[in-house]
């Protein structure tokens, strides 16, 4: 039962977020100059410019429009809620059903899981599919924004999304003082003591400020695939320096509900207010909006004694 509880939350943590935001939309660009097909990614190959794609990954349909292929997206599953003019329907990504997909007419499909062989059995109406699947690193998130650019006919606008995202992220590390001793932190993907270590997405953002995962323990081979559940009593003894809360609108927790949970009184994130709720969103997309992530992150290593 643990396990598939920690499987429950790691499918959550990569598939969606929690509830829509207020972020800055993303522009619409003219598809690049002298985008030619048939191009090929992967084992997709499209002969034409897709006009009628269908995503059904919040993190695909986020990169879609940030690259300007916005126009195109015809359809998104039920958890794309950025931004708010994405054509939202009741598609799901976590029981896609071949026909619901099919009835939209689509001549791109982009999924982030194979999920009941939906790959293949879309594959049979002869319905195109990327499965882009959560990212592992920034690099990934890089890859599948070229990818996405490559079919879509945007790859000028992926490459500017990608050079401007990294140009970015690397000004915020920097802004960041250097500390001489490391900070600890507890990453909280819901109040049972989810987590995630630093051998995950939202763990290499950390890496980037060269803190310290307190959940590594919990799951030091990669048994859990990066998302274990700690104990509390473990979580106390590591006694984390700050904590992260990615629960914050799926699971209403903030600085006050961890600091009324009982034992935790002698954390010293608990004791010192360095608790910070991140938008559940932004935390678990790992597009464009990871710049977002990073900033927060920063934001609250400032806020940080040394």
């Amino acid at each position: 039962m643990k396990r598939l509880l920690t499987a429950v939350v790691a499918a959550t943590a990569l598939l969606i977020g929690g509830c829509a935001d207020t972020s800055e939309e993303p522009t619409v660009t003219a598809p690049s100059a002298g985008a030619s097909y048939p191009v090929t990614v992967g084992t997709v190959t499209l002969d034409a410019r897709p006009e009628k794609i269908v995503s059904l990954s919040a993190t695909a349909t986020e990169m879609l429009f940030a690259i300007g292929a916005g126009p195109q997206v015809t359809a998104v599953d039920d958890q794309s809620s950025f931004p708010a003019d994405a054509p939202k329907t009741d598609l799901s990504g976590f029981k896609p059903n071949a026909e619901a997909i099919a009835a939209k007419d689509p001549d791109l499909v982009v999924v982030s899981n194979d999920i009941d062989n939906i790959v293949a059995q879309l594959g049979k109406l002869t319905i195109p599919v990327l499965l882009a699947p959560a990212a592992k690193t920034l690099d990934d998130t890089y890859a599948q924004i070229g990818d996405l650019g490559t079919l879509t006919g945007h790859r000028t606008e992926a490459e500017k999304v990608n050079a401007d995202m990294a140009a970015k992220i690397d000004g915020i590390v920097a802004s960041v003082p250097a500390r001489a001793k490391p900070l600890s932190y507890f990453y909280e993907l819901g109040p049972e003591l989810y987590s995630a270590t630093s051998k995950t997405f939202a763990g290499s953002v950390f890496n980037l400020f060269k803190m310290t995962n307190v959940a590594d323990a919990a799951d030091p081979d990669g048994a859990l695939g990066g998302y274990p559940q700690v104990t509390q009593e473990a979580l106390v003894k590591a006694n984390p320096d700050t904590v992260f809360l990615a629960d914050s609108k799926c699971c209403q927790q903030s600085a006050e509900t961890v600091k009324a949970r009982s034992g935790w009184s002698g954390v010293t994130a608990v004791q010192k207010t360095q608790i910070y709720p991140l938008d559940d969103d932004i935390a678990s997309r790992w597009g464009p909006r990871t710049v977002d992530l990073v900033q927060a992150v920063a934001d609250a290593v400032k806020k940080v004694p040394a």
